[in-house]
């Protein structure tokens, strides 16, 4: 993106890492749209993502992911909130085209299991015996991947506001200095 600007913006991170919650509340500031992936998902499927994941297992969901992705790419003027496993299909984040500002909103496994436990049932990657075991095994296979974001922010203990202000100065600083982003 040879001007610098921001078209498009996608936030990666754990499930329960406040991507929907800063999503809409980043689209509302900018009054862009908020594409919540995963409840596109569930309109287009007629299901909800704990009973994709029970009758047609993870790797359905994934390709359901990437139709959903293909659907929204090229788009201007939205906040994309994947789920957590978006990341692990490296090309969808390229599919998405120039303009695109990517933001990996980190949370500890602690955090994301506290936040998750709100919702029991919701998150079928973490039903189990062990939740934080399960989080800390999908953020080791992750992580590297989260990383290829342009912008890095921790959400522990912080408002989804406050989040939403450190993503706004950074887009207003590509804005202003011209640099490319993905």
């Amino acid at each position: 993106m040879a001007d610098g600007s921001v078209r498009r913006v996608v936030l990666v991170g754990m499930m329960a890492s406040g991507k929907s919650a800063v999503g809409a509340e980043l689209a509302r500031r900018l009054d862009w749209t908020h594409v919540d992936l995963d409840r596109e998902i569930e309109a287009f499927a007629g299901r909800r993502i704990p009973d994709i994941f029970a009758a047609d297992g993870e790797a359905a969901f994934r390709a359901m992911e990437a139709q959903a992705t293909e659907r929204i790419a090229g788009r201007e003027s939205i906040v994309l909130s994947p789920g957590g496993g978006w990341v692990t299909q490296p090309a969808l984040l390229d599919a998405l085209g120039l303009g695109t500002l990517s933001v990996w909103l980190r949370v500890s496994p602690e955090e994301a299991v506290r936040r998750a436990a709100g919702a029991p049932g919701e998150r079928p990657l973490l039903a189990g015996a062990d939740p934080l075991a399960a989080v800390q095994r999908l953020l080791s296979a992750r992580e590297a991947l989260y990383a290829r974001a342009d912008l890095h922010l921790d959400t522990d203990a912080r408002a989804v506001g406050s989040i939403v202000d450190d993503i706004e100065r950074h887009i207003r600083s590509l804005q202003v200095s011209g640099t490319p982003s993905r």
